[in-house]
């Protein structure tokens, strides 16, 4: 896997806000690549109408497209550039390293300091390909806009790793999908205070059902706020566990593509992102940590919650 990225990124100014410019600066240095146009993507998910508010408002400066997301003169081009390398990263097995980052929007609208749905628009434009898509997102939050664009389709399966209660205030269990994609949403909510051991017992009870639904491509939203130390979530994975995650893709998928969400710690972002990357691609680890592990009170509430995910989606796949 190859990172894919453009100085272009650096030029969504978001000031002091806490996804800035340094998470990109600190992964430094990353090779320049020639993008593609990305505009003619953004209508296979996104409506007109929002397309050019965003494009409106960063013409006229930038300013807030809600209470959270933010954007400055440039930003319009850096998220149109945000998603042709996503789209270029399904087409090369490789990571685009973006920002904005993406899962949190809307068809119609910003949220969680995103702007374009980066990983569900190459996840679409594969699905039209005929491609069935498995969504693995390990971002500490619910992709709550890819999560509800994929809601009611049985081509793309959705499963994501994420702490709960934390914004966006969704992605419980009970949340499988509704219509024929009832099932193909497995959200995996995680108490404050999971760690390693937590996290890949998670992965251990899903990936039998990911691997089930038979995906033609699988596509990362590779978010880096489950770190132990991230200032915006309460979850405790070590740096090591981002190898294994990498590693476990690796061992049991083919074909796999990833695109940057979140991670907040810029001291910590390069071990977890280089223990990824070079997980993934079978190399030595790049930063090791000593594993994670929960309290007791924290194991027994996700039990409790894997029990119950385990019920909801038995008549779909065996958890």
């Amino acid at each position: 896997m190859t990172p894919i990225y453009h100085d272009i990124f650096l030029e969504h100014d978001t000031g002091a806000h806490p996804e800035n410019a340094q998470r990109l600066k600190v992964l430094q240095p990353l090779p320049l690549t020639d993008l593609i146009d990305g505009e003619p993507f953004l209508s296979i998910i996104h409506k007109q109408s929002y397309i050019e508010q965003v494009k409106d408002l960063c013409r006229r400066g930038g300013g807030y497209l809600d209470a959270d997301t933010v954007v400055s003169r440039r930003s319009y081009e850096a998220a149109v550039a945000a998603v042709a390398a996503t789209v270029m990263a399904s087409r090369s097995r490789g990571f685009a390293v973006v920002r904005p980052p993406g899962h949190h929007a809307h068809p119609d609208h910003a949220a969680g300091f995103c702007l374009f749905n980066n990983i569900a628009i190459a996840a679409q434009e594969l699905v039209r390909q005929g491609k069935k898509v498995l969504i693995f997102d390990f971002d500490g939050h619910l992709g709550d806009g890819t999560e509800r664009y994929f809601y009611g389709t049985d081509q793309v399966m959705y499963w994501s790793i994420h702490q709960f209660p934390a914004f966006p205030h969704g992605g419980d269990e009970d949340q499988i999908g509704e219509g024929r994609g009832k099932g193909f949403t497995i959200n995996v909510p995680l108490p404050p205070g999971s760690g390693d051991d937590i996290f890949f017992k998670a992965v251990e009870h899903v990936l039998p059902a990911a691997k089930a639904f038979g995906p033609d491509v699988v596509a990362v939203s590779a978010g880096f706020d489950a770190y132990q130390h991230d200032p915006l979530l309460d979850l405790r994975l070590s740096a090591s566990a981002f190898y294994k995650i990498g590693k476990v893709l690796r061992d049991n998928f083919d074909n796999v593509f990833a695109a940057l969400e979140g991670g907040y710690n810029t001291e910590a972002l390069p071990s977890c992102f280089n223990n990824f990357l070079r997980g993934i691609n079978g190399q030595d680890i790049f930063h090791a940590e000593r594993p994670t592990d929960s309290r007791v009170q924290v194991i027994e509430e996700f039990d409790l919650r894997l029990g119950s995910l385990a019920w909801n989606l038995a008549p779909y796949w065996k958890i």
